[in-house]
């Protein structure tokens, strides 16, 4: 009887100690693996990284399980708002308070993985209702051998617009057999798809001239608001349109465009080009101390980087 009573008393200190473990569940717990996860890695935690992006807004891209620039500037912009170190790499610090930021249907995203769809999984939109992007609606643009930022902008449908010039039209084309086709001229091979040398030493040039002495990031976001005009439907639709559209920027204005931009200004554009946007998608930026025009201060305001207010 006493080898009973023992026994049941046993039994009953198990439950009340071990048995709660069991359901303590958190979601940083059954978030991803423990490695880090870096760019050029592949496979479920980078399915996994890539889903919770897109689930809070930050990544924009297939969800492929391949970790490539797209993703690595979603997570850069994620650390940056969420006062983590900005480094693209997912550490336990970074998947913590990511899984603590966004939610994770590993069975809803996995099965339209394996049927080969493209699905958004964004929060507060019902997973019945999410369908592929929409695409790009034909229109009267000239055609640019300009390959789309990884912006949100890039899929509207383009307004006609008084700035976007018409398509000129085609030329009958000779028969193939009588054209020889030129040898391809040599690229440089950190050129980005789609900018010419003359575009990125453009884009230096207005970055250096309107944003030289703001911290490294807030130069980033002013080459991403020339960019986030280029593909924007209320623009023009090049580079050099966007820079030198009357109005549009103080250091076109002033002649502080031709200053011969640093190196810092260089690599700015290039990361804005790589699809790293700080600024959230804007299209405006102003400096408060200096600022006169009330339409400017009447945008919907994003956020401030350094000296400068980004806006819609």
């Amino acid at each position: 009887m006493q080898m009973k009573n023992i026994l049941i008393k046993s039994f009953i200190l198990i439950s009340v100690f071990i048995l709660p473990l069991s359901f303590v569940k958190t979601d940083e717990a059954q978030a991803f693996t423990r490695q880090v996860i870096q760019k050029g890695a592949v496979g479920e935690d980078v399915i996994e990284l890539q889903a919770r992006l897109q689930y809070i807004g930050y990544y924009h891209g297939k969800i492929d399980g391949v970790f490539g620039w797209s993703t690595y500037w979603a997570l850069r912009n994620f650390q940056y708002e969420y006062g983590l170190p900005i480094d693209g790499l997912a550490g336990t610090s970074t998947k913590n308070k990511l899984a603590k930021a966004s939610k994770y249907n590993e069975y809803f995203v996995k099965t339209n993985i394996k049927k080969g769809k493209k699905f958004t999984h964004y929060g507060g939109v019902a997973q019945n209702k999410q369908v592929a992007p929409s695409k790009q609606a034909p229109t009267n643009k000239t055609p640019t051998n300009k390959t789309p930022v990884n912006k949100a902008t890039a899929n509207k449908a383009p307004a006609n617009n008084s700035a976007v010039k018409k398509a000129a039209p085609e030329t009958t084309k000779p028969k193939a057999a009588a054209v020889k086709k030129a040898p391809k001229k040599p690229t440089a091979a950190n050129t980005p798809n789609g900018f010419s040398q003359n575009d990125i030493r453009l884009m230096a040039n207005a970055v250096h001239g309107e944003s030289r002495g703001e911290p490294y990031i807030g130069q980033v976001a002013v080459a991403s608001v020339i960019l986030n005009r280029v593909t924007s439907p209320n623009f023009p639709n090049t580079v050099s349109g966007v820079i030198f559209e009357p109005g549009a920027f103080t250091a076109v204005a002033d002649g502080q465009i031709w200053l011969t931009p640093n190196e810092a200004s260089k690599k700015a554009v290039i990361d804005a080009i790589n699809g790293w946007d700080p600024t959230g998608e804007a299209l405006y930026y102003f400096n408060p101390a200096t600022a006169t025009s009330g339409w400017i201060w009447g945008r919907p305001q994003i956020k401030r980087i350094g000296k400068h207010i980004f806006c819609h």
